[in-house]
């Protein structure tokens, strides 16, 4: 129930909401805006008079636009700074369009038809000169190490939390850290940014969220966890027992599963929160409810440790991944086994025997990531085939994560050198890469320092952060003058698909060269 309405509206009040979660209504004569995680009012605004007392208003899809109507018939068009980019370059077209009918009527016989043929014209030129963006200096782009009192040795696991205003990490010595962005003046939605420094959160009774550890040693266990869909509760383990924490109040809610085995992946049911499936270290997953405290099912097929697992709600099934780099795809209903393939290794390329395979849903839940040390590539779910595929030049360093933007149309990836490469989703052609010299400080050798994992801002598709192997987080934007990172490379075929439907020849050619 958000507050902040006149007691007794004058009219029928119509809201719309943006993707990043900002709340619009019409109401007494102005536009009025929540942030959809707080009830009190943001801001509202009476843009420049004239509106009515409910003014009917909607959205762009984008959310950088919005309409309004006014009292005399008319619209009023609102803009965010994206929208104000967007308007002008409408008005460029526009400025082209009345520049060739002003031509027309002075005897030039070219028809406003000519126009398009030479902006297409223009844009081919552009193809031509196309250049891979890379970022060198720190002032290239946004980029922030969140503070630090505790000195982890490394960050073995990063997320975002789902309302996106905190980043959860695991250190390699099973303790947990947790930092909060707080509503601020230079920060009005409170959200993770790399511009404003946010808090690294204790509660009062500064307890903290340590894994059990019980006769294993943390830094040679393979920690997980993963997170509730209302940010209230993470599981997690360090080689020891699971531990269920309550994330408001940092207290233990439950241990179990003490090992062996011991879980290597974690992954919450997207129907049922007190269901989760657990990779194990001797190549088994267990499907567990929680709320009863039993396994319901115990699923058999790979060789070694689960190294990754993902569902699908709209496909309903399991995708698991292990170190004998082996995908295998279970039925959610029953849990029986409908596919596996081994991962194809490129030629030359011998994986370290603690390679991981990991694996991440596209937001079309059809598609899903697969990322190895020694590549990247799309799978299709229900043949179980991959249809896009990226593997780095011989001579360059391992991927050590990789990760899909919130809206699926980037992936970002790390590697063993420090660099960080953006590419497009839809053909895995790397379009940014962003150079160790960008983030860390001047002294620290890249073969010192380098991510092992990588996240995602669930609401903002250019905003990622890296786990160091010093312990440090970097959370990463573009600069706001440029809103992204770097232009995709011309498509081959003139189209941009969401999804490749034929599969790659290997990965070699001009794929190898980007790297």
């Amino acid at each position: 129930t958000y507050q902040g309405f006149r007691k007794r509206s004058l009219g029928v009040v119509q809201f719309d909401t943006t993707k990043n979660r900002f709340l619009a209504a019409g109401d007494d004569f102005s536009i009025k805006f929540w942030d959809m995680d707080s009830v009190q009012l943001l801001t509202s605004i009476d843009a420049d008079g004239g509106l009515p007392a409910s003014p009917r208003i909607r959205f762009n899809k984008d959310g950088c636009l919005l309409a309004v109507s006014t009292n005399d018939n008319g619209i009023k068009i609102l803009a965010t700074s994206d929208g104000i980019r967007l308007l002008r370059t409408f008005e460029n077209l526009a400025y082209d369009a009345s520049r060739t009918s002003e031509n027309s009527k002075n005897g030039d016989v070219r028809s406003l038809a000519d126009v398009k043929p030479r902006i297409t014209e223009e844009s081919n030129d552009k193809s031509k000169v196309w250049k891979l963006t890379e970022l060198s200096e720190p002032n290239q782009c946004r980029s922030l190490r969140l503070p630090e009192n505790l000195r982890a040795t490394k960050i073995s696991r990063l997320i975002f939390t789902n309302s996106g205003n905190a980043i959860l990490a695991l250190a390699s010595n099973a303790i947990h850290l947790l930092w909060k962005w707080q509503r601020t003046e230079r920060n009005s939605s409170g959200k993770a940014t790399a511009s404003v420094a946010p808090q690294l959160w204790q509660p009062p009774s500064g307890i903290m969220m340590t894994n059990d550890v019980t006769d294993s040693n943390p830094e040679e266990a393979v920690p997980c966890f993963a997170l509730s869909k209302n940010d209230s509760y993470v599981m997690s383990a360090s080689g020891g027992k699971i531990s269920l924490f309550n994330m408001m109040t940092f207290k233990t809610m439950a241990t179990f599963m003490p090992p062996p085995p011991a879980a290597t992946f974690l992954a919450f049911h997207p129907q049922d929160n007190n269901i989760i499936a657990i990779g194990m270290d001797d190549s088994s997953i267990q499907i567990y409810n929680v709320r009863v405290d039993e396994v319901k099912s115990k699923l058999k097929g790979h060789s070694k440790r689960i190294t990754g697992l993902a569902f699908s709600h709209a496909l309903n099934v399991l995708v698991s991944s292990g170190a004998d780099s082996q995908l295998c795809v279970w039925s959610s209903d029953g849990w029986e086994k409908q596919k596996n393939r081994f991962l194809q290794i490129p030629t030359g390329r011998t994986p370290t025997a603690q390679s991981d395979t990991r694996v991440q849903f596209h937001q079309d839940q059809i598609h899903f990531l697969v990322v190895h040390e020694t590549q990247l590539a799309i799978f299709e779910t229900t043949k179980l085939e991959c249809v896009k595929q990226w593997v780095p030049r011989e001579s360059s360093a391992p991927i050590t994560h990789a990760t899909f933007s919130c809206d699926s149309q980037l992936v970002y990836a790390c590697f063993l050198d420090a660099t960080v490469c953006v590419f497009s989703a839809a053909n895995l052609k790397l379009r940014c890469r962003i150079n160790p010299s960008a983030y860390l400080p001047a002294g620290v050798s890249s073969s010192n320092v380098h991510p092992l994992v990588i996240a995602a801002h669930p609401q903002e598709p250019n905003e990622f952060a890296l786990g160091l192997s010093d312990g440090g987080v970097h959370v990463f934007e573009p600069l706001e003058s440029e809103g992204k990172w770097g232009v995709p490379p011309p498509v081959d075929n003139g189209s941009t698909s969401s999804m490749p439907a034929t599969p790659p020849v290997g990965g070699s050619g001009s794929d190898q060269a980007q790297r």
